[in-house]
């Protein structure tokens, strides 16, 4: 009986696979590097080193579990099909006026992100739907077939369609999928009322732009992927990770890849609240730091937060209530996260004022840090790590790569002496740097959302997560740092204890004091039974199914607005009052005050339906016999800032046992990773082999 589940990470500079044994918690991981030009190179290298290791080969895979960060690439960089948009007559320029939002107020020359559809590509159609969902004008269907005959014409490969106050009332945009699908057979559609059924309609024309330029790339990708499987004869079912912390199947991720952009960095936060919960920790911070980005996220209650409002592409970051505008806004459910330049990868380089900066700009995977030795020529934070003697270059992935640490110490030496620097202080500088980014980033999703750090443990992953976490730690003065095994590929293990997840939201604006009770519970009835049928088709039996109700509500004549959950069962009036009630509360804690006289409105209906898939256990360490110097594999000199280089002892962490105890300074290595303990801190080993750093 097949009994591997096997979670799959594409990432920028390396891809990442694990494999756990559903009987005995055993794992098997595998780390390669990603193939930019082909990502599913990336993800079949991967899946073989894992089948090299599984003892009966594909006969044994019975899940696998995949991320991939396609989507978002394909959007950054504007590589993307042909893509067409329909609208409501009078409508057509609302992409190129897109919002008054802009990321930097006073900078008169900055442009506006590129539209993904361009102008002439903008069809507008008669037809007209009034708030309330009375039709004031019929569809003209002459109008859908001339711009059928216009997307035919210019080759457009997919469209997407979002007509006014569609939300409320979908039947036009319905009929105008149906004529595209006669007169263009093979035309990809999407439709704003089934990709994302809310008002704003920038908003909702953004995010279905962005799911029509994307169904052509992920559907090709997806199917290369599956006959990948079949050819190697693997017959486990695939699922693929959501932004939104869930999973979903091929077929669904194809009709609504919009929802897979944030697919990598949401596996990070899944892996962190699964190590958190299994610790007792309800309140955490993860870090995942990997070779191009560092990811921040918060678990609060052992819960992680979804993002109010996302954009992505250029400049664009997750954000609570309020909007940057430099990227394209996508209102599909996403991880609430803060993503900084800052990986291993990125690389250091000094501006014309002479001032050091480092990333966003990253060596990738091609051809990596100069230390890879792949022809690189300007110095990341890896080769800084390498230089300051905190990675060594005979053990880098468990000796499987051997680095070059004077190609390194030379591409320092030259930032060194522009600055006017020595080499040490150089090397360190850009770690300070990266870790300022990052630092920024964990005040921005704590502080900034109301949240005080030391009431956090932090946990982190990413190879290069652990060689920064306890300096990031002891400037935010948190107290408890947890780097679980084989943290470089946690992100792959958050795939595989991730749950089936579906999302389902609706547009209906009405105070909460005068509301329709009634059709508020007809709303939601319809949701279960759509979530139901959903999660039915994904092979989720009923007793794992689990519906979570949410409501987003706001002050009559606010322009944002806050989540808040619901109750189950058939609401009364008593209900709507509650959550009046909970609202002025979470607004007083998140912004600080709250106006108990002034009205309430609900604006978004939204519900979470969730197949529950049964965790993994994993395998507990041996309690120590023996001391942890026994785990030493030699000394070497490390530089800190403060006490400049210092004799550390280097430990395998393959050695270490429940219960041992590492007092720094100190290294510990590990294949897809290396921890860096300070002076001043210890690290001790728990039964499920996590280091836990905490001051002496």
């Amino acid at each position: 009986m097949p009994r591997y589940r096997v979670g799959v990470d594409i990432g920028g500079t390396f891809t990442d696979a694990v494999a756990i044994d559903e009987e005995s918690g055993e794992i098997i991981t595998a780390k390669v590097p990603s193939t930019p030009q082909d990502p599913s190179a990336g993800f079949i290298a991967a899946l073989e080193e894992i089948l090299k290791k599984a003892k009966n080969g594909a006969r044994e895979f019975r899940l696998i579990f995949h991320a991939t960060t396609l989507g978002t690439n394909a959007i950054l960089e504007g590589k993307g099909p042909t893509t067409g948009f329909i609208t409501t007559k009078g409508f057509r320029d609302i992409l190129e006026i897109q919002r008054q939002i802009k990321p930097k107020l006073y900078d008169l020359f900055q442009e506006k992100p590129k539209p993904l559809v361009p102008r002439n590509l903008c069809i507008e159609v008669s037809e007209r739907i009034g708030p309330d969902g009375e039709v004031l004008l019929p569809l003209n269907e002459d109008d859908v077939k001339r711009a059928a005959e216009t997307l035919k014409k210019n080759n457009v490969v997919s469209v997407a369609v979002c007509l006014i106050n569609s939300y409320i009332n979908p039947n036009h945009e319905k009929r105008i999928g149906d004529i595209l699908r006669k007169e263009c057979p093979k035309l990809f559609i999407s439709l704003s009322s089934e990709v994302n059924p809310e008002f704003r309609e920038y908003f909702r024309a953004s995010t279905t732009i962005i799911n029509a330029f994307l169904m052509p790339l992920i559907s090709e990708y997806l199917d290369k992927v599956l006959s990948a499987l079949t050819t190697r004869g693997i017959a486990a079912e695939l699922y693929i990770m959501q932004s939104n912390g869930g999973l979903a199947p091929p077929e669904f991720v194809k009709n609504r890849p919009a929802y897979i952009v944030e697919s990598g960095p949401a596996a990070g936060v899944i892996a962190g609240q699964f190590i958190g919960s299994l610790l007792g920790e309800k309140d955490l911070i993860t870090l995942d730091m990997g070779g191009t980005t560092a990811k921040v996220g918060l678990v609060e209650r052992g819960m992680y937060k979804l993002a109010v409002d996302y954009e992505v592409g250029s400049m664009a970051r997750a954000e609570l209530g309020f909007t940057k505008g430099g990227g394209y806004p996508l209102r599909t459910p996403v991880i609430d996260l803060v993503e900084v330049g800052a990986g291993g990868g990125s690389i250091a380089w000094i501006d014309q004022a002479g001032a050091l900066h480092v990333g966003p700009r990253s060596a990738g995977a091609e051809p990596g840090p100069v230390c890879y030795g792949k022809g690189g020529t300007e110095p990341t934070v890896t080769d800084a790590n390498l230089v300051l003697g905190r990675l060594c270059e005979e053990h880098f992935l468990g000796g499987a790569v051997k680095l070059d640490k004077q190609g390194a110490t030379n591409a320092l030496k030259k930032l060194a002496e522009a600055l006017g620097l020595e080499l040490l202080e150089a090397a360190y500088g850009v770690i300070e740097i990266a870790n300022a980014s990052m630092l920024r980033a964990m005040r921005s999703i704590s502080v900034e959302r109301g949240y005080d750090p030391r009431d956090f443990s932090f946990i982190v992953f990413g190879g290069a997560g652990p060689l920064h976490a306890n300096a990031l730690a002891a400037e935010l003065e948190v107290k408890r740092v947890i780097i679980p095994p084989s943290p470089g590929v946690a992100s792959a293990l958050g795939l595989i204890v991730t749950d089936v997840k579906h999302d389902y939201s609706v547009t209906r604006i009405q105070r909460l004091d005068t509301a329709n009770v009634d059709e508020i519970n007809a709303t939601y009835s319809r949701f279960e039974a759509e979530a139901r049928a959903q999660l039915a088709r994904d092979g989720i039996a009923e007793r794992d199914m689990r519906l979570l109700r949410f409501m987003d509500v706001r002050y009559v004549g606010q322009s944002y607005e806050l989540r808040l959950p619901v109750p189950h069962g058939k609401l009364s009036r008593k209900d709507l009052e509650e959550i009046i009630v909970a609202f002025h509360e979470e607004h007083e804690r998140v912004y600080g005050h709250a106006e108990r006289t002034e009205p309430v409105e609900m604006v978004n209906l939204r519900l979470e339906a969730i197949g529950v898939i049964v965790k993994p256990r994993l395998k507990r360490l041996n309690k120590a016999d023996r001391p942890a110097d026994n785990a030493v594999i030699h000394v070497r000199n490390v530089y800190f800032r403060d006490e400049g280089l210092v004799s550390c002892k280097v430990y395998d962490r393959r050695k270490l046992l429940s219960g041992h105890v590492i007092e720094g300074p100190a290294i510990v290595e590990e294949h897809d990773s290396t921890t860096v303990i300070l002076p001043g801190y210890s690290a001790e080993v728990d039964e499920l082999g996590n280091l836990i750093i905490l001051k002496m």
